[in-house]
């Protein structure tokens, strides 16, 4: 059975292929190829530009041919190198070897000809230039700065801007629904009322305190040879400082910052620290989709209607909050495979065990599921249309809930027992009416200002500030 939307295994590459198409750019197979030739290339360009004794002759002119290679690399240069894997059973070597090949081919014109000639004038030199490829380097050197470069485009193309528009959605609610009074519900029953806007702010306000927490952390990648120690690097060139060498290197050619102390792998703190973030993001989508999901079940939103949809196999009637759903199920899915990542990567045996290797290959996964999900979020959010008959007929019928401020105010006034009067008052199972709030503030015995100051109180003036 060949793959295709109907045949894939995970409904991210299968049923939301559409949703989840640009993370493809960044962590699939052929992204990843992609990304380890950039660094194989930038690091080989680094060295030039030191420039290394054996480099010094490179013609500089040629750098940009070289980037070309990664910056128009296809999926057919990406099998290429799946056929020399296939040969070398070594995924990084293979990326080396397919580099090699492609210096042998690269071609540029010399000055006063027209026809292409090779890169270096001469097959020895040639070879001599391609064993720089790689140089000094081990296969994790290469894949962990990959993945984190990966993960941070990924961040910055894909999920913070759909995190942003979604938080821009919740702030335009925020601010069309200011000024609409709504009963709280605490514990489920009716609490002091607030505003819709500001409850849909309190969201807000979390996401972007959570995403500027994610944008603090910082991206860092392990580049120190085998063990960490750039122990080939120092024998064959003692006179340079490799240290400095690689932190400039990760900084300015990659956009990361390099792990100072690390075993043959990263220390990966960092990247848990990023899944971590992206979890606490998760979870208060996860937070909002079942409020709004509340909302529309007491009826304080209806939902747009699409013509040909259907709410239930069986009901006609139905139109389900499912996009709430969907993105609370794909959440959940995502947050369980970052709590796994964020409590596996930094655990490795002495060092290095091959365990992170497999894993890390699993990052756009739970990218996959917020993707989808954050999508779901904002087109439920965009199918509200806010019913305030309901939200005020529900504060009228609670009048109970003023008890609050006029406790209070009775405190202030030095009134003997407030609270407890308030209580006898109003815990009953009797429907509290704006009569007997009335016919209650008329029996107390405080001034006429208090009196009409505690009259003014109703369940859609008291939402505080």
């Amino acid at each position: 059975m060949s793959l295709s939307l109907l045949t894939a295994i995970s409904p991210i590459d299968g049923r939301y292929r559409g949703k989840t198409e640009p993370l493809a750019d960044y962590f699939s197979e052929y992204a990843l190829i992609r990304y380890r030739i950039r660094v194989e290339i930038e690091y080989f360009i680094a060295l030039c530009e030191l420039p290394l004794p054996q480099l010094q002759d490179f013609d500089h002119s040629l750098f940009e041919p070289l980037r070309d290679i990664y910056r128009s690399f296809t999926p057919a240069d990406a099998q290429r190198v799946k056929d020399i894997e296939a040969i070398t059973n070594h995924d990084v070597k293979a990326v080396e070897y397919y580099i090699k090949e492609r210096i042998d081919t690269l071609a540029t014109t010399d000055s006063g000809s027209a026809a292409p000639s090779p890169v270096c004038c001469d097959s020895v030199a040639a070879s001599s230039f391609k064993e720089f490829i790689h140089f000094g380097l081990t296969s994790q050197d290469i894949n962990n700065t990959s993945v984190p470069l990966s993960l941070k485009e990924a961040l910055n193309d894909v999920y913070i801007p759909l995190l942003e528009e979604l938080i821009e959605q919740l702030n335009d609610y925020a601010e069309a629904w200011r000024n609409i009074p709504m009963l709280a519900k605490t514990h489920g029953q009716p609490a002091s009322p607030t505003r819709l806007g500001k409850e849909v702010m309190v969201y807000v306000y979390r996401l972007e305190e959570q995403l500027r927490s994610l944008r603090e952390i910082p991206l860092t990648a392990k580049f120190g040879g085998a063990t960490g120690n750039y122990n080939a690097h120092h024998v064959a060139y003692p006179q340079y400082d490799w240290r400095d060498f690689g932190d400039r290197f990760v900084s300015e050619k990659l956009g990361l910052e390099r792990e100072q102390y690390t075993t043959q792998i990263s220390n990966y703190d960092w990247l848990a620290a990023i899944f971590d973030a992206m979890r606490r993001i998760n979870t208060i989508v996860i937070d909002l989709d079942r409020d709004f999901w509340m909302y529309i079940s007491m009826d304080y939103f209806k939902q747009k209607i699409k013509a040909g949809e259907v709410g239930s196999s069986a009901m006609p009637h139905k139109v389900n909050p499912i996009d709430y759903e969907n993105s609370e199920g794909n959440l959940g899915m995502a947050n369980a495979v970052l709590a796994f990542l964020a409590q596996k990567l930094p655990v490795s045996r002495l060092q290095r065990d091959l365990t992170d290797s497999t894993v890390l290959r699993n990052i756009g996964v739970p990218m996959g599921h917020a993707v989808i999900a954050f999508q779901s979020t904002l087109k439920g959010l965009r199918k509200l249309i806010l019913n305030e008959e309901k939200l005020q007929a529900d504060l009228d019928n609670t009048w109970a809930v003023v008890a609050e401020g006029i406790q209070t105010i009775l405190r202030r006034e030095g009134y003997p027992n407030p609270y407890e009067t308030l209580k006898a008052l109003t815990r009953t199972n009797e429907r509290m009416t704006p009569e007997r709030i009335a016919d209650f503030i008329d029996t107390l015995a405080v001034s006429e200002d208090v009196k009409a100051e505690l009259r003014a109180i109703t369940p859609s003036s008291y939402t505080g500030m």
